[in-house]
């Protein structure tokens, strides 16, 4: 499994160090390492604006197949308190498929890690 982080906003924090226990802790790993290494994930955390809104899509785009979204945070997934700005997209399934949420502001990093170990188990299933 090879992720890629879109780092928006705050959430890419948690986000980022989520991604880095899912690569070190034993418990978030075992279920990857059954896992055909051709899925492509991409965790899209923080808030998704419509300036920003061609690089999400166009990053999920040249994701190779198969592949997987993790939404992370209240503001990727619904548009968080801005969700009514003119200039923030109120969600980001508005863009692309996404197959796992994470919600919070912020969520916790062993969150993250967690949806990886889902969609792991999820593709090994």
């Amino acid at each position: 499994m090879s992720v890629t982080e879109l780092n928006l906003a705050c959430c890419a924090v948690e986000a980022a160090e989520g991604v880095h226990l899912w690569r070190v802790k034993p418990e978030f790993v075992a279920a990857a390492l059954a896992v055909e290494p051709t899925l492509h994930v991409l965790v899209v955390a923080g808030t998704v604006t419509k300036a920003n809104a061609d690089l999400v899509r166009r990053s999920y785009e040249e994701l190779p197949t198969p592949r997987a979204v993790v939404a992370f945070g209240v503001c990727t997934i619904s548009g968080g308190p801005y969700w009514d700005s003119y200039s923030v997209v109120p969600g980001i399934a508005d863009l692309i498929p996404v197959d796992v949420m994470v919600p919070g502001c912020p969520p916790q990093p062993q969150d993250v890690a967690e949806a990886l170990n889902s969609l792991a188990l999820r593709v090994n299933a």
